[in-house]
């Protein structure tokens, strides 16, 4: 009978194993999930251009790599205030983004002596990109037209965006309103940022690039291995390593070869040793030279 009930429980325990480890294994699938999908959710915002949503006068393969370099300051709104006797203004700026109410305005002003009334300095639907060696000049154009000032034109905003390599997004500055003429008036705006600064010659050589990719490779495969074989393989201890088996005969292969290449095979012959020498002469064999005899 004790046979029997033992028997019995056999089939019970297997289930409650299997029931125990579904619902493990099925988080670990969802885990590995969510990880795959925050890993393309990251890289799906670093490829996004969001300097795209500028529209140049002209379209010109080389304008549109100067924008390009302003990548890392999209969708940032920056703002400055300024106070001058009873005036006060804020002005706030983007890159190729709406940086107030009005859509596809690059750069307005508010007025806070008029109940915040907001004014269109440039649209990034009207905008040119002229870049040097370590600055880049964003030119809006189409804002709101002058009331009695600049022949009622337009109004023009420039920002000048100098390198600063300490600085990843720095403050923007007014420099100047030039109205003060019959046509091309403008608002000049300095900010410093390192995305405008050139490329740093690259001190590592081939072998070290080398080196780094390799290692790179080296670790994402070790990661991504151990993930795979504890969360979804469920192996424990040494198991977990990828490529276990593989790994452990490459391991016995490489001591056989270097036992077969860096030691002697076959016994050790014992070097000659050193007799001491005897003081007293050693006898010699009596000569026996009866042969020589006659018969």
């Amino acid at each position: 009978m004790t046979s029997f009930h033992c028997l019995n429980r056999t089939p019970s325990s297997r289930q409650d194993k299997v029931s125990m480890s579904t619902p493990h294994t099925a988080t670990s699938v969802r885990l590995l999930v969510l990880a795959v999908q925050l890993v393309l959710l990251v890289c799906g915002s670093q490829a996004s251009n969001d300097t795209k949503r500028c529209k140049l006068f002209s379209e010109s393969p080389a304008e549109r790599k100067v924008l390009s370099l302003l990548e890392p300051l999209t969708n940032k709104t920056f703002s400055v205030a300024t106070t001058s006797g009873k005036e006060s203004y804020t002005y706030q700026f983007q890159v190729c983004g709406d940086a107030g109410k009005t859509v596809g305005a690059g750069l307005v002003q508010i007025d806070h002596t008029e109940k915040e009334s907001e004014t269109v300095l440039g649209l990034y639907t009207a905008t040119q990109a002229i870049g040097g060696s370590d600055w880049v000049m964003l030119i809006y154009s189409n804002g709101t037209k002058y009331d009695g000032h600049c022949s009622k034109e337009m109004r023009k905003a420039i920002v000048m965006i100098s390198c600063n390599r300490g600085v990843e997004m720095g403050k923007l500055e007014v420099v100047l309103e030039e109205r003060e003429r019959d046509r091309d008036c403008f608002y000049l705006f300095e900010l410093d940022s390192s995305a405008v600064c050139p490329a740093l010659p690259s001190q590592l050589s081939a072998g070290s690039i080398i080196l780094i990719i390799g290692f790179v490779l080296l670790s994402v495969y070790l990661i991504c291995g151990f993930l795979y074989q504890r969360l979804i393989v469920g192996a424990k201890g040494v198991q977990q390593f990828p490529n276990y088996v593989f790994w452990t005969q490459v391991g016995n292969l490489a001591a056989d070869g270097c036992n077969f290449v860096c030691r002697t095979q076959g016994p050790e012959e014992e070097p000659p040793t050193y007799r001491g020498v005897s003081t007293e002469p050693e006898e010699q064999p009596e000569e026996r030279d009866d042969h020589l005899l006659p018969m």
